[in-house]
């Protein structure tokens, strides 16, 4: 199965040219090393406005956001797409979150890593900055996408 994706750091800093971004070429990697195809790779601020542009303009199948998932005010990322998602799939934050607990411990809780579908069907996950964090949750969500995708698309017929 061919899934697009959309790889978005949110990233003040990164955005700003003050930090380089480690996070999202490491995603690509792991993206592109699966066989799915990254149509879209951008950096944005931890603006409303612009991930409610990213959610509306995106193409891709996939919209993966890297940043913005703590518990600080500038956090947003889970805020704006859980405004706009058709439906929350909590499984993906509760493991993500159990996973993290046995690698930082209790700092591991604090992450509001969610996976969400948007009204067309197309998946949007939020995922913490940090490159230990994309890999865990790329792990996780690489091997359930195209069940994911199937079960999605799903409208008549036997459900499995």
């Amino acid at each position: 199965m061919r899934i697009s994706v959309s790889i978005i750091v949110v990233s003040d800093r990164v955005h700003e040219g003050l930090a380089e971004d480690a996070s999202g070429s490491l995603a690509r990697r792991m993206v592109e090393e699966k066989g799915f195809f990254v149509e879209e790779f951008t950096v944005i601020p931890n603006s409303h406005r612009e991930l409610l542009r990213v959610v509306r303009t995106s193409k891709s199948r996939l919209i993966i956001f890297i940043g913005g998932t703590g518990p600080g005010p500038r956090d947003i990322t889970v805020d704006v797409v859980s405004q706009v998602a058709w439906r929350h799939l909590p499984g993906f934050g509760e493991l993500f979150r159990a996973k993290s607990f046995e690698i930082k411990g209790f700092r591991g809780i604090l992450t509001r890593s969610e996976l969400f579908i948007l009204p067309d069907g197309r998946i949007a996950v939020c995922l913490p900055g940090s490159p230990g964090a994309v890999e865990l949750g790329l792990n996780i969500l690489l091997n359930i996408i195209e069940h994911l995708v199937e079960e999605v698309d799903r409208f008549e017929g036997q459900h499995n």
